[in-house]
């Protein structure tokens, strides 16, 4: 791959093995990501707090001899403003904690910040990660949402603000806003990574998110958060690897879907097949009798019940909430624990089914959205297209070489096995070598 002009448009791996060679510096990077960013953010608006140029500079010459030893070379990171980080606030997108300043950093920071990462700022999101819009736009076209919740953290990168982001993810605040915004979104297995120190919002749904250009960034990202090796040396990241099989799931088996979305998984399909790989169509009835619409129905469920118990204190002051959360918490309010516990006994059999009727198959591809970001006016989107995947706890990643014939991103995902995200990202980094399309 031949390498950028700008040192921000370079992908985290491509930075760090310039440092290594000698072919610039740290300081070099770091000067052209502020660049980046005050002549894009006053018209992206991807941050909520963030360091100037002087303070980061000077953070990373107070401990340069640590830093030019570490794994991440004092590179910039953005953090999503659900996610504490004790330097900084974390207001969770809500008037409601104006101010709210943390005693300690979130588990995943802490793990980045010994691994040499620097925290740059933290990153718009909308209200506790749900669906109230912040002030960030779309970095492909700035007319447009970059999605929600983790919006700033896919803008940033997208943008070339940052290298790299954390993000969280409860029905689509990952996978969306990266299909908006042209960026690599990752979501780890349920329960891969330590969500300490981040806002929950449905514990039987939180995930921890990564953004970054490339998917071998977020393997690097991935063994960091694992601690697979040690603060200056981790595991080898994973070779692009080929699949041998691969499911299709049209996007219309989950929710409305438009005809350049169809098109373009479609045509992903037909790429792969004259690659080498085997596509076949995932059966829409193993995820039981309501099909996989029925799962994007029982995680609105889900959520619902959950959300509400989460957000108790914060539901007695119900003036500081936007209309759409506090119709969430009187939906969770309203609705029977039988029907919660039904929709949970639904998740776990259609998970059980879809392992045992698919044993031999790499990845499903499918929609990541349901089409184009819409207009900002408009809200974040819809995120049924992620629901069901993420009712189930599976890995999933998006494919970044997927745009309309107006160059606006039209993401698809790849969703792996439970605890098969390595393989996944693998085979990631192989398909997004191969598929590009345009509709």
């Amino acid at each position: 791959m031949q390498a950028p002009e700008n040192l921000a448009h370079y992908s985290l791996m491509q930075m760090l093995e310039g440092i290594e060679s000698g072919a610039f510096c740290t300081e070099d990077v770091i000067h052209a990501c502020f660049d980046q960013i005050e002549q894009r953010e006053p018209e992206v608006q991807a941050w909520q707090y963030r360091l100037q140029r002087e303070e980061y500079l000077a953070q990373y010459r107070s401990r340069q001899a640590f830093y030019d030893q570490s794994l991440l070379k004092g590179l910039p990171l953005g953090v999503k403003d659900i996610i504490d980080t004790a330097d900084m606030p974390t207001e969770l997108g809500s008037p409601i904690h104006k101010g709210r300043q943390p005693v300690d950093d979130a588990t995943c920071v802490v793990l980045l910040k010994q691994a040499g990462a620097i925290v740059l700022g933290k990153t718009v999101t909308t209200e506790f990660a749900y669906f109230k819009p912040g002030a960030t736009r779309n970095p492909a076209d700035i007319s447009r949402t970059p999605g929600g919740s983790s919006s700033g953290s896919a803008a940033a990168v997208a943008d070339f603000m940052v290298p790299m982001a954390l993000g969280s993810q409860t029905a689509a605040s990952v996978i969306r806003p990266a299909a908006y915004c042209g960026a690599v979104g990752y979501v780890g297995s349920r329960g891969e990574y330590s969500l300490r120190g981040g806002q929950p919002l449905a514990q039987s749904l939180d995930s921890l998110g990564v953004f970054a250009r490339q998917a071998d960034d977020i393997a690097l990202l991935r063994a960091v958060l694992l601690r697979t090796g040690s603060e200056h040396q981790t595991a080898a990241v994973e070779a692009p690897r080929k699949p041998a099989k691969i499911l299709m799931c049209p996007g219309s088996w989950l929710g409305p879907v438009s005809v350049e979305m169809a098109t373009a998984l479609e045509e992903a399909t037909e790429q792969l097949l004259k690659a080498g790989v085997t596509i076949a169509m995932l059966d829409q009835d193993v995820a039981g009798d309501q099909g996989l619409g029925g799962l994007v129905e029982h995680h609105a469920t889900i959520m619902a019940w959950e959300v509400c118990r989460n957000l108790a204190a914060e539901a007695a002051q119900p003036e500081l909430l936007s209309p759409q959360m506090q119709d969430l918490i009187n939906k969770g309010l309203a609705m029977s624990r039988e029907d919660y516990l039904a929709a949970l006994a639904a998740v776990d059999q259609a998970r059980l089914q879809l392992h045992k009727h698919y044993p031999d198959v790499d990845a499903i591809i499918t929609p990541a959205a349901p089409d184009i970001a819409p207009l900002a006016e408009e809200g974040t989107g819809s995120p049924h297209m992620s629901r069901a995947w993420q009712a189930l706890g599976l890995p999933t990643v998006t494919l970044t070489g997927v745009k309309n014939r107006q160059g606006i991103p039209l993401g698809l995902q790849l969703v792996g096995r439970s605890r098969g995200d390595d393989a996944l990202l693998a085979t990631a980094a192989w398909v997004n070598r191969v598929v590009e399309v345009s509709v």
